[in-house]
């Protein structure tokens, strides 16, 4: 079993991660190349890692159990706000290929956009802008993923959200306890906020 099998087994299933396209995502997708090479070594550990400009990627579990939270299906339209590492966004290009990501640091949303446009993602599909106003030329979304923790919720993501849709976010102060929500908007437009785990972000900051 190599690592990456390894941390599928023991960091997420073992943990109650069971959706087997999450999984399966998890299990293709090489952390090691979206880690800084002297943490290369370290791309499988149980934690995040610091990546360039004072940002992180995220503990693989978080990363799993965020996506199994949004519930992605081949046909959703996602968005994702915080593109950083690129890691998770390609975790969510192994489940849909109707993605759009969107970057506040240029140097990330740059380095990011480099490595997956070519044959992954069309570069139309990257946007480097405030991650608070979403697209919203490109909206509404079926699902949407923020990989930064707000203060509260931004009013626009909801807004852009699909009738049915699902937003996945993590609130709170950087010096405080944060807790992901899981936002839904249903066929009649009312919205339901469900607060899920205590998680710790950097914070969402604006363009």
């Amino acid at each position: 079993m190599n690592e990456r099998e390894q941390m599928v087994e023991t960091q997420l299933r073992a943990r109650g991660v069971t959706n087997p396209t999450v999984l399966a995502a998890m299990s293709r997708v090489p952390r090691e190349d979206y880690v800084r090479e002297c943490d290369r070594a370290s791309a499988y550990a149980d934690g995040p890692l610091a990546i360039d400009c004072h940002q992180t990627i995220s503990q693989p579990y978080i990363v799993a159990y965020m996506t199994e939270l949004l519930a992605v299906e081949p046909e959703h339209k996602i968005l994702e706000i915080g593109t950083g590492s690129g890691y998770p966004t390609a975790v969510l290009l192994e489940l849909t290929n109707r993605l759009f990501t969107v970057e506040t640091i240029p140097q990330l949303h740059e380095s990011v956009r480099k490595k997956l446009a070519s044959s992954r993602l069309s570069e139309n599909r990257f946007r480097l802008g405030d991650g608070h106003a979403g697209w919203p030329e490109e909206a509404p979304f079926d699902r949407i993923m923020v990989t930064a923790a707000a203060v509260e919720i931004p009013p626009a993501l909801v807004e852009q959200l699909n009738p049915g849709g699902r937003l996945v976010i993590p609130i709170g102060l950087p010096a405080q306890t944060q807790f992901l929500h899981v936002i839904t908007r249903d066929e009649d437009g009312s919205v339901k906020d469900q607060r899920d785990i205590g998680v710790r972000f950097v914070p969402l900051v604006a363009a």
